[in-house]
This record gives C-alpha cells, sequence and structure tokens, in this order.
C-alpha cells in the first residue's frame, strides 16, 4: 500500500510523527508512505486553499516535503507535483494535537486536507487525539491514537464503504483522551452540536494601546447529543464519522421549491 499524509499541525509536529507510524504499520514492508505537510502550523484553515498565491515546495528527506501552504495545499502538491507518477492508495490527515468533532469540524485543517483527497477521488481518513486530564500529562499524549490508529483503519478498509464521485464519503477518527488501554471501544458516530458556542473572542490591549482579539474555545463536549461524535469521544470511545463535502440541505430542496417563482 502507497499512503501519502498531511497534517495542519505542520512538518515538525509530534502528531505527524504518530501518523508515520500508523502509516508504516497499514503500508507494511513493502509499502511507502510519503510525507507532504505544511512548513508551518496551519490549524483552523478548514478546507482554504491558495488561490492567490503560489506555494513553496521543500524536499526534506526521502518521500518526505515540506509546503508553503495549507494541509488541503498539500495534499494538491502530493498527488499532482510529489507522486504525479505513483498515486496513492489511501491519504491520511493528522494526527492531530486535539480532537476535530462537532463544530470543530467545520473549521480544522485536518479535516480540510481529508476532504481534499476525498474531492480528488482518492480514499481519505482524518485522525485526531482528544487532548484532556487523562492524556495531557502523559509522556505520550498520543499513546491511543498510536496503539490502535492502523487496527480502526483497517476495519474502515475492511468495510470497504467508499463513494467513486467527488462529494464521496471520508472518515472523521477521533481518539479519546485517555491512554492507551483506557479506550473503551470503537463506534461509528454522527457529527455532533454541542449546547454552547464553541468559538468566541477576548478582547485584549496591547501596552501600545492598540486593541486585539483573541479568538476563545468552549469546551462542551458532555452537552453533545448520545451517538455523535463529541460525545462518545469524551466518554472514551474511538469515533468514526463518516462525512461528505455536500453541504446541501437535500431535505428542504423540495420544500423550498413551491416557494420560489
Amino acid at each position: 500500500m502507497r499512503i501519502l499524509i498531511t497534517n495542519d499541525d505542520g512538518i515538525s509536529a509530534p502528531g505527524l510523527a504518530a501518523a508515520e507510524a500508523i502509516a508504516a504499520e497499514l503500508a507494511g514492508p513493502d509499502g511507502e508512505v510519503w510525507v507532504v505537510a505544511p512548513a508551518f502550523e496551519q490549524s483552523g484553515v478548514g478546507h482554504c486553499v491558495s488561490y492567490i498565491r503560489p506555494m513553496r515546495l521543500e524536499p526534506l528527506g526521502p518521500r518526505r516535503y515540506a509546503v508553503e501552504g495549507s494541509p488541503a495545499d498539500c495534499v494538491m502538491a502530493g498527488l499532482y507535483e510529489v507522486m504525479a507518477e505513483c498515486q496513492p492508495d489511501l491519504v491520511l490527515s493528522g494526527v492531530n494535537r486535539g480532537h476535530n468533532v462537532a463544530e470543530d469540524t467545520l473549521y480544522s485543517g485536518t479535516i480540510g486536507g481529508a476532504m481534499e483527497a476525498a474531492l480528488q477521488d482518492r480514499r481519505a481518513i482524518a485522525l485526531s487525539q482528544y487532548f484532556g486530564p487523562g492524556n495531557r500529562e502523559l509522556d505520550d499524549p498520543f499513546a491511543a491514537a498510536r496503539a490502535h490508529g492502523a487496527r480502526v483503519i483497517r476495519q474502515i478498509l475492511d468495510a470497504d464503504i467508499w463513494e467513486e464521485h467527488r462529494y464521496g464519503v471520508f472518515y472523521n477518527i477521533n481518539f479519546p483522551p485517555c491512554p492507551a488501554d483506557g479506550v473503551k471501544g470503537v463506534t461509528a458516530t454522527r457529527q455532533g452540536h454541542r449546547a454552547t458556542a464553541t468559538f468566541g473572542v477576548q478582547r485584549q490591549v496591547a501596552p501600545n494601546g492598540r486593541t486585539y482579539l483573541w479568538l476563545t474555545h468552549g469546551q462542551a463536549n458532555d452537552t453533545a447529543g448520545p451517538g455523535t461524535d463529541a460525545r462518545e469521544a469524551y466518554e472514551g470511545n474511538i469515533t468514526v464519522t463518516p462525512l461528505r463535502a455536500d453541504l446541501t440541505a437535500h431535505d428542504l430542496v423540495e420544500k423550498l421549491a413551491p416557494s420560489l417563482g
């Protein structure tokens, strides 16, 4: 198996090393693992692409490249430049430092990388490691992802539920905030919704008198409904959520039509 990895935390992020270990286990001794990741952290950029500026591509070693761009940029650089003659069988995005559940999914560069791969008709999976009191102080906070990542991805591959079109399904895996041996199970989930706003702003006046705004992020995963990614990961399960890029509210199209002239 030939695997392409990207992320949004940057080429030197520890979660990327976790993804490489997972990919190496999946690919096996005869496979290939390629890394095309952002030169700098790109958290929160979503599905952003560098449409109005070029991207610098820097080779760092065998099958390893840094791109001055977003995760989606990195996927396109990987598919159309770096791996143009040896296309990947699977694209992995992550392992993100922190969960990507509920509303976070819409902002996540990790999700954006997997989404771009799906839009390019490639099989893609996003990987995120929830950080919390149960793993934040561990020597390896990514231990749950490292221990269970390859097994869960194999289960997805064995299920073989893919859609061969540009709005096809891709998968979002979140590993819970606990040691590897504390994981309760693996469950298929839907994207959750938390009762409180996840993002806001905090005003701060700098010493020079200028006003700056910092983004704040609420923590309320326990308020999401049962069976959702936010709630199930919070409660100690690995969550697997099938996603699509199609944002159409299909159930409302026919309802809306009679109101339009």
